[in-house]
C-alpha cells in the first residue's frame, strides 16, 4: 500500500517527506546541487543523495539548510521526525561533553560554522534561533554554549587548535556589528597561548575533511576520541584505529592550511572589510 498522503499532496512518511522539502525548497531558490554546495559549504553530491532519500544527513546539515532557505525549524524538525529516534544522538553527544571536560588538548575543523568554544554570544543567539530556538528555550541554550567557553578560560585549560574552513568566515551575520563583534573575539582568542587558529582558503579545492566537522578530543590517559559530524550522522570514535585514520586526515587538511600567522592576517582583513560595511 503507498504511503497515505495529505491534503496537501505531501507525503506522511517521514523520510518521503523530507526529500520533498528539500527538493521543494531548492526548486523554489533556483539553486543547481553545486550552487547549494558552495552556499552552504557541504559536499554538493551530500544534497543529492538527501534528496534522492539515500540519507538524511545530520542535524547541522539541516540545521545550516534552515539558515540557508530562511526555513528556522523546518528542516530540523523534519530530520528529527526522520530520524525516528533523536535521542540516540543526544546521548551519544552528552557523553562526549563529560568527555571534552576531561580533555587536556583539543583539535577541531570547522566545515560551515565556528566551533562553540570560539562563539560570541550574538552569534550563539543568531544560529541557535535560525535552528529553530525561542523564548527561554534560546535563552537558556545561549547560556549554556557561552558556559562553555568557560573551558578555556580555565587556570588547567586545554590546549585547542581550530582549522577553518574560509565558508565559516565568508558566512557573516546579517547584524554586520555583531559579526564585526564575533571576528573581533576571534582575533582576541587567538592571541592566547593555549589557543591556535588557522584557515583553509577554498583556492585548495577538495580535502580529506571537506564536508566532515570534526573535534579530536586527547584524554588524560593518552587516548584519542573523535566527535565526527558527516552527511550521515554525528558519532563519537573510541576506537583507537579509527581514530587514527581520522586524525591522518586532519594532519593532511592542516598541511594545507594557512599558517596561524597567515590565519590571523585573513581574519583581520574580514574584519576589515565588515568595518568598512554600515551597520543593518
Amino acid at each position: 500500500m503507498p504511503p497515505r498522503r495529505a491534503i496537501t499532496g505531501r507525503s506522511q512518511e517521514p523520510r518521503q517527506r523530507f526529500a520533498e522539502e528539500l527538493r521543494s525548497l531548492r526548486a523554489k531558490k533556483g539553486d543547481s546541487l553545486r550552487q547549494l554546495g558552495d552556499a552552504v559549504g557541504w559536499d554538493w553530491s551530500l544534497f543529492g543523495k538527501m534528496e534522492n532519500g539515500q540519507t538524511i544527513g545530520s542535524p547541522e546539515v539541516s540545521q545550516a539548510l534552515d539558515i540557508y532557505y530562511g526555513t528556522p525549524d523546518l528542516l530540523l524538525t523534519l530530520w528529527e521526525l526522520a530520524a525516528g529516534d533523536p535521542t540516540q544522538f543526544k546521548e551519544r553527544y552528552r557523553r562526549y561533553m563529560a568527555l571534552e571536560a576531561e580533555a587536556v588538548s583539543m583539535w577541531h575543523y570547522a566545515v560551515s560554522v565556528l566551533p562553540g568554544l570560539l562563539q560570541t554570544e550574538g552569534y550563539a543567539r543568531d544560529l541557535l534561533s535560525a535552528g529553530g530556538s525561542s523564548g527561554e528555550e534560546l535563552t537558556r541554550q545561549v547560556q549554556a554554549r557561552i558556559a562553555r567557553r568557560e573551558l578555556l578560560d580555565d587556570d588547567n585549560a586545554p590546549r585547542f587548535r581550530t582549522i577553518l574552513s574560509e565558508a565559516v568566515l565568508r558566512t557573516p551575520l546579517e547584524d554586520a556589528e555583531e559579526w564585526r563583534k564575533q571576528l573581533e573575539h576571534l582575533l582576541t582568542m587567538g592571541e592566547r597561548p593555549n589557543v591556535m587558529i588557522q584557515v583553509v582558503q577554498q583556492k585548495v579545492g577538495l580535502h580529506a575533511l571537506t564536508n566532515t566537522d570534526t573535534m579530536f578530543l586527547r584524554l588524560p590517559d593518552g587516548r584519542t576520541v573523535a566527535w565526527v559530524e558527516s552527511g550521515y550522522s554525528g558519532e563519537l570514535v573510541e576506537e583507537t584505529a579509527a581514530a587514527e585514520r581520522l586524525q591522518l586526515s586532519y594532519d593532511l587538511v592542516r598541511d594545507l592550511a594557512m599558517s596561524p600567522v597567515e590565519s590571523r592576517k585573513f581574519i583581520r582583513q574580514m574584519w576589515e572589510e565588515a568595518s568598512c560595511e554600515p551597520s543593518t
